[in-house]
């Protein structure tokens, strides 16, 4: 007869048996329904899809550059040593050719004008006394009451006081042209951008008091590459925009004949409008139109940026993404040129690809337009 302390060993043992089995089984069953599992998993995002679709684009050239003078004239003093006791314009103003801008203290000038002009009445008188003189010579000569040498002492006399007549009229002009001098005028119309002109400061000659552009015109002179300077023709529309959002439509007037060596950009160079929102030397961007083409394109959204390449994510029949790399070419606010790299039919997330990888599976939403096709 078996004892109690055998049964239950026994007993031990066979529970430790059914509970192996048992764990055993639920690992199968478990596996089998992994098994099963695996070829039906749901997909991670519902997305919209779209296709290339045609588009007629502006050829254009891009460009940027800087603003500046048509023509900037620097207006100095031609006389020096004078004092400056009016200056009437200040940077802004509009002047029109002959203004007078600011005016030089002329007593000293007005002065030696004076000794000049007496200078002239004086040289006058004495030619005219020598031009009598040799004229009564030149009288007395055939009958012999002269000497021919006093006669021509008389001569010699006339155009001397002849030529100190023309020092004294030369010096006379130098003093009324110095006195001219002494009211700072506008050379051409124009706008005043620059003044270091002040009140009380005597300034030497050929010193600066003025700036200004001629006729208030600017222009846009924009570095282009070597390569599309050939695309360009004069009176060519030119869209540049300033700071501050603002487009202005300029015409190029000329293209620089030479080329810089370090960038491998040429000056071009171009005429804009009369504007209060362009400034000289602003930086302003523009674009150069060659014309229009057409192209297949897709919603910025639907590109992804990366690294300076362009990717987008291909959906297949079955729901899965396939990342592919695509050339790019002209963008426009809300689509994107494909050059290169997508079938005209493929279709490719419309939106949210960044969130998407090689391989997973996505749901494709109808929208009302695929669903009228």
């Amino acid at each position: 007869m078996s004892s109690p302390t055998g049964k239950m060993y026994l007993g031990i043992t066979i529970a430790v048996i059914a509970s192996a089995a048992a764990l055993a089984c639920m690992q199968a069953v478990s596996s089998e329904s992994d098994a099963v599992a695996e070829p039906t998993a749901q997909p991670s995002l519902s997305v919209n899809v779209t296709t290339l679709e045609p588009q007629t684009l502006p050829t254009t050239i891009a460009a940027n550059g800087d603003i500046a003078a048509w023509q900037e004239i620097i207006i100095g003093t031609e006389i020096g040593g004078l004092r400056l006791v009016d200056v009437k314009v200040d940077v802004g103003d509009e002047v029109t050719e002959g203004q007078v801008l600011a005016v030089y203290n002329d007593t000293t000038v007005r002065a030696e004008l004076a000794r000049s002009r007496a200078a002239v009445a004086e040289a006058e008188a004495t030619l005219a006394e020598a031009n009598a003189n040799a004229q009564r010579a030149r009288s007395l000569k055939t009958t012999g009451s002269l000497s021919e040498q006093q006669i021509q002492q008389y001569e010699t006399a006339e155009l001397t006081a002849r030529a100190r007549l023309g020092v004294a009229q030369a010096q006379n002009e130098a003093q009324e042209l110095r006195l001219a001098q002494t009211q700072v005028v506008a050379p051409d119309d124009g706008l005043i951008t620059s003044r270091t002109a002040t009140v009380g400061a005597v300034t030497g000659t050929d010193q600066e008091l003025f700036r200004l552009t001629r006729h208030g015109r600017l222009e846009w002179r924009a570095e282009v590459a070597a390569s599309d300077l050939n695309e360009l023709r004069l009176g060519q529309a030119a869209r540049v925009t300033v700071p501050g959002g603002y487009e202005l439509e300029g015409r190029l007037r000329t293209i620089a004949p030479l080329v810089d060596t370090a960038t491998r950009n040429g000056l071009v160079y171009v005429d804009l409008p009369l504007s209060d929102i362009a400034r000289s030397g602003m930086f302003a961007r523009g674009e150069f139109e060659l014309g229009s083409r057409q192209v297949m394109t897709l919603p910025r959204a639907a590109v992804q940026l990366r690294d300076g390449f362009g990717y987008v994510h291909r959906v297949s029949d079955e729901g899965q993404i396939t990342e592919q790399k695509v050339s790019l070419g002209q963008h426009t606010e809300d689509r994107i040129e494909i050059r290169a790299g997508l079938e005209p039919d493929a279709r490719v997330v419309a939106s949210g690809g960044a969130f998407l990888g090689n391989g997973d599976q996505v749901r494709v939403v109808e929208t009302d337009a695929e669903e009228g096709v």
